[in-house]
This record gives C-alpha cells, sequence and structure tokens, in this order.
C-alpha cells in the first residue's frame, strides 16, 4: 500500500482474530457526516461477558451480560462515549472520564491522558485508546491517542497524540492489540488510513461482519449531521 491510500474498515478488523478494543474516526465521503465507531473483544469468560447500553445525553455505558459471571469489573465496565458541549469523547476505558472531567474544567485532551497510562495487566499491559470530536460551525477536527508500555515490565509509558482535520471520505483506526498471542502485543504505529462510506448500515456491516465472529462481542456507530446536528446510532451486541 502507497503512504496515501486507505483501506475499508472490514478489511483492517479481518486481518487478525483478535485486534482487541478499536476506535475508527472520519468524515463519511459526502462531506456530511462525522463518523465514529468502537468496538469490543474479548478472549476470557469475563471479557466476553458485556454490552453496551446507551445512557442520556448521547451517552454509553458497558455492563455485564450476566453479573453472577463477574469476575473483576476494574477494567471491562466503563463508559466508553461521553459529550460535552462541543465535544465527543470515545475510549476504552475509564479514562473516558478523566478526559470528560478535563475538558469541563477548561483543559485539553493531553492534559487528561499525560495523568493516565497503560492497563495494569500484565503481561498484556494493554494501552489505553481514546478519540475526540470537536465540533465547529459545520465541520470538526479530531485527536486520537494511545498510551503503552515502554517495555515488557510496564516500567514507564509512552504517549502519542495525533491531531487530524477532517477529510471527505477518510478516517483512522486504532486498536490495541497488534496481532493475537499470548501475551498480546501492543498495536504498533500510526493509526490506520480508513476509507469512510456515507451509509451508517453499510458502515456497521462492515465492521461487525468482518470482526472475529468468536472474539467480537459489541459494537457501536454514530454518524453526525455537521450541518443539523442530527445523531443516528447503530448498536450491536453479541450477547443479547
Amino acid at each position: 500500500m502507497g503512504i496515501y491510500d486507505k483501506q475499508s474498515i472490514g478489511a483492517w478488523v479481518s486481518a487478525d482474530p483478535y485486534v482487541g478494543r478499536g476506535i475508527v474516526i472520519g468524515k463519511a465521503e459526502d462531506g456530511k457526516k462525522a463518523v465514529f465507531g468502537y468496538f469490543i473483544m474479548g478472549r476470557s469468560e469475563n471479557s466476553r461477558n458485556r454490552v453496551f447500553v446507551e445512557k442520556e445525553n448521547d451517552e454509553v455505558m458497558i455492563y455485564p451480560h450476566d453479573e453472577s459471571k463477574v469476575e473483576d469489573p476494574s477494567l471491562i465496565i466503563y463508559s466508553p462515549i461521553k459529550k460535552h458541549e462541543n465535544k465527543l469523547i470515545v475510549t476504552n476505558g475509564d479514562q473516558t472520564d478523566t478526559i470528560y472531567n478535563f475538558i469541563k474544567e477548561g483543559k485539553s485532551f493531553e492534559d487528561a491522558l499525560d495523568t493516565r497510562e497503560f492497563e495494569p495487566d500484565a503481561p498484556n499491559l494493554t494501552p489505553r485508546i481514546s478519540g475526540m470530536l470537536t465540533f465547529g460551525e459545520s465541520d470538526f477536527t479530531y485527536k486520537m491517542s494511545i498510551l503503552k508500555s515502554a517495555d515488557a515490565e510496564g516500567t514507564a509509558c509512552n504517549r502519542y497524540t495525533y491531531s487530524y482535520p477532517s477529510v471527505n471520505g477518510l478516517g483512522h483506526f486504532i486498536h490495541t492489540y497488534a496481532w493475537n498471542a499470548d501475551p498480546l502485543p501492543t498495536f504498533q504505529g500510526e493509526p490506520k488510513r480508513v476509507a469512510m462510506v456515507a451509509d451508517i448500515d453499510a458502515f456497521t456491516a462492515d465492521i461487525w461482519e468482518n470482526l472475529n465472529a468468536e472474539n467480537k462481542i459489541s459494537l457501536y456507530v454514530r454518524y453526525v449531521d455537521l450541518e443539523t446536528g442530527a445523531v443516528e446510532n447503530r448498536m450491536i451486541n453479541k450477547n443479547q
């Protein structure tokens, strides 16, 4: 692939049976919608025992599907999507709340993530991935971040932030794991370039149908009309 080439999101997620948790953000090819998607996968019974639930104020929460099977709720139960004024936050952990609280105080996305690091789940040391869309008059910009261990022992945290203008038909995809192994290797390199389609159902299906059938758990997709602010969502839970 050339450096400016892009692939469908389905092509990216089908490349490995366990890409982990993933965030994709971009602008639909017709230039009319801001788009994001977030999905979770799991290999253990504890990780697979989850569902997305829509809440008030366009927020989403992750809850256990069967509370009797919960082993450790600390890294699997959180709010992945929150909104404050013109900013929409999506992450793979409780750093959603950290970013939200910092933004409310007039601080930045980067300020918030400077206080956080990768997850304490050795030996995987799962990275924290985050995204934030900032809406203007009739357009938006977005940022993506990954916090990952500097070494196999977890002695320090490397922090990477990427800032993007919105470009018709272009999005970026970041996920937690590079490939399926034990321990799980961390995502490497810049967020991947994705072709963003205008149809929310086609985009949702392209993700869900190409995620590994055994390991996929839940998916949430949102399209936001840049002129009217109207929101359209799609949510899929394997456990429903």
